[in-house]
Parts: structure tokens; sequence; C-alpha cells
């Protein structure tokens, strides 16, 4: 979604100069992409030896759209008390509803139909079913402290670029430079997916096998730096202490931080499994 999203903003299919153009195009490309979630979930939840795959497609459709709604219902019941002239339509509400149920999370089964009836991802090597014992390490197998390394580098590739988007956001100023945002974001999931490939290749160096949910984990670990950007830009926006508007400011910069936590904890699972599958294939050839 943020891929397609920043591309057609680069080349002026969606105008931040024309009002909610750009949010429209973010919701309906969400919308749609619901069955390539549905398709990359259920094959993978395939290769993993899954048989309730229709519990796993009602998750990949119903959890974090699911959450992303319940936030906005209650910032938008916040709004509704304190500053009426912010609130959203219900009307607005039963649309954004009625896309998440009727059109996103068929699409969903859909994707995952199909997924499901495809090859499983095939491993260069056979697994042990027996699971070894993972011998105590230094600093390297610390997964707090590589989930903290791992997440700076991507950041620090953003920082600047943060600064101009954090004011067209929250100060009512237009950004257009969406060329170069495509040319940051793309640099960030390049850092991501060579960082996660690096930590792995040290973490197999040191005997752990259980890279799965620490290459998802570390390769999301940039959402916090962005979360602690955000309480460092917060003064930007000269807002009274405990006001609606910081209620506000935080539960958005929270949906967000989640948001970027799952998309770069995407890229680094993927990237990190596609090297093992390089490196151990390689092995094997030899």
């Amino acid at each position: 979604t943020a891929v397609f999203s920043i591309a057609l903003a680069a080349v002026g299919f969606l105008n931040p100069t024309r009002r909610g153009s750009l949010l429209t195009g973010l919701v309906m490309i969400y919308t749609f992409s619901g069955i390539f979630a549905g398709y990359v979930s259920a094959r993978l939840y395939k290769s993993f030896l899954g048989k309730e795959w229709q519990k796993c497609t009602l998750y990949t459709g119903a959890i974090f759209p699911g959450v992303l709604f319940l936030f906005f219902l209650l910032l938008n019941l916040v709004l509704k008390v304190y500053h009426p002239e912010a609130f959203v339509s219900f009307g607005s509400i039963c649309i954004l509803a009625f896309l998440w149920w009727c059109v996103s999370t068929p699409l969903v089964f859909i994707g995952a139909y199909f997924g499901y009836r495809k090859d499983i991802y095939e491993y260069p090597t056979r697994i042990n079913s027996i699971e070894r014992s993972i011998p105590q390490t230094g600093p390297l197998g610390n997964e707090h402290l590589l989930f903290l390394c791992a997440g700076f580098m991507p950041f620090a590739s953003v920082y600047v670029e943060l600064f101009f988007i954090m004011t067209s956001l929250w100060m009512d100023q237009f950004y257009y430079v969406f060329g170069f945002l495509l040319l940051i974001f793309t640099i960030a999931i390049i850092t991501v997916s060579q960082l996660c490939s690096l930590i792995l290749y040290y973490q197999l160096c040191a005997e752990n096998h259980r890279w799965w949910w620490q290459s998802f984990v570390n390769g999301g670990s940039m959402a916090v730096y962005l979360f602690g950007y955000s309480c460092w830009w917060y003064p930007h926006i000269r807002a009274k202490r405990f006001s609606v508007t910081t209620l506000i400011y935080f539960g958005y910069m929270f949906i967000i931080s989640g948001g970027t936590f799952l998309m770069m904890g995407t890229v680094g699972l993927f990237s990190s499994f596609w090297f093992i599958k390089k490196m151990y294939g390689s092995i094997k050839v030899e």
C-alpha cells in the first residue's frame, strides 16, 4: 500500500492540493491490496504446515484493520465531544466499514484461496525435527540489543525527510516532493533488508536457529525510533499539555508507528528468508 501510494503520488496521480485525494487513494489502495495479503499469508501459513487456513485468513483480514478502526472510532469520539467541527460523519464511518468487511475481507479470502493452492515455499535443506539447544553467546546473542541496533540505521536514512513529512502532516502544509520520498523509502527498505540479513548471518553463526520472529522484530524496530522521534517533535505543534490535540497526536502517531512496524517487519522477514535460502542453497550445490 505504501509503495503504490508513494509511487502514484510521485507521478502525479494523487495530488495533495486536491483535498482528500491522497487519503482517498490510500484507503482504496489498501482496500484492494487485501488480495495480496491473503495470498502471501496463506502460502506462508501452508509452508509452516498449517491446516486451518480459514482462521489464518480471517486473522489477516480482521486484526490489523480492526485495531485501526477501533483506534479511529475512539479518537473520533473524542473529537465529537471536544471539537465537533473536526468530527468524521457517521456516513463516512459506514463507508469505511463497508470497504473493510464487504470489499477488503472478501479479497483477502480470494487471495488466500489461490495462495493455499500454490506449492509451499521450498527449503534448500532438510529440517531436523529435533530442536537443538541454543548455546549462551555474547552481545551478538542479545535479542534486545539487536532489536535496538537494527532500527537505528534505517531510521537514520529517513531522519531528515521525516521533519518535512511531520510538518506537512500536522502543520497544515502541502508536501510535494514525493519523488524524493520514494527514493528515501526505497533506501529504507534496502537498509532494513541488508541489516536483517547481516544480523541473521551472525545469529546463525551463534547457532541460534530461532530467526523467524527475530527477523520480523528486527525489521520492525525502526518504528520504535519513529515513535520516539514523534515524541521529540511534539513541541512543534505547540499544544497545551494533556489537551485533546495531545491525545489525537499521539494516538495517530501510534497507529502510524504500528503500521511501520508491520511493514518493515515483513520486509525484514522475507529478506532474511530469501538470504537463508540463497546461502544454504549454494552450500548444497557445492
